[in-house]
């Protein structure tokens, strides 16, 4: 996985996984146990049960649930979270065309999850999720201008404030610019 990630996003997940014993008096093998016994079968609902009954916050907790259980391997197939998520001819035609612009800016990194795929430097920069009915949405790391709406209510970092909707593959070169710029304030 760790080729799919920033070398700030790396060292968070090792600083997570080794505070998790000091912080919770409970090894990760422990957890694993824990979630194991846990009664609910789907990720939000087991996120949930975690925290309503074991006080373990929702980064935590998917750390300990992606090491108990299958589901949490998908992480270290990033392809195949991306072919999963753009299975659309339409939307993976989108897909690849921003990931293109997103990965020859310098220092780029994508990162595939199971709702959006994200572009990062130090900090995420971009994202990109299939929208209902076709196209997809890009969130960028920029003020909401030029065009662009506010991105209140999407699910991404908090750091990308404004979203535009793509219905085409084709870039214009004010969006190739809009991208750069969001990039380049990460």
């Amino acid at each position: 996985m760790a080729e799919n990630l920033t070398e700030r996003q790396s060292k968070w997940f090792v600083t997570i996984r080794e505070g998790l014993e000091r912080e919770t008096g409970k090894s990760l093998a422990d957890w694993v146990a824990i979630a194991r016994a846990c009664p609910e079968t789907k990720h939000r609902a087991q996120l949930k049960w975690f925290k309503e009954n074991h006080g373990l916050l929702q980064n935590r907790a998917s750390i300990v649930l992606g090491e108990a259980f299958e589901h949490g391997k998908m992480w270290d197939e990033p392809e195949a979270l991306v072919d999963t998520l753009w299975s659309d001819p339409a939307s993976r035609a989108i897909f690849d065309a921003v990931r293109e612009a997103a990965m020859a800016l310098p220092g780029a990194v994508g990162t595939a999850r199971k709702g959006y795929t994200a572009w990062s430097r130090k900090v995420q920069f971009a994202a990109l999720r299939p929208r209902k009915g076709g196209g997809a949405i890009l969130g960028l790391a920029v003020p909401p201008e030029d065009g662009l709406e506010p991105a209140k209510t999407e699910g991404w970092s908090e750091r990308l404030m404004a979203k535009i909707v793509l219905e085409s593959p084709t870039l214009s070169a004010t969006l190739k610019a809009l991208l750069a710029k969001a990039a380049d304030r990460s």
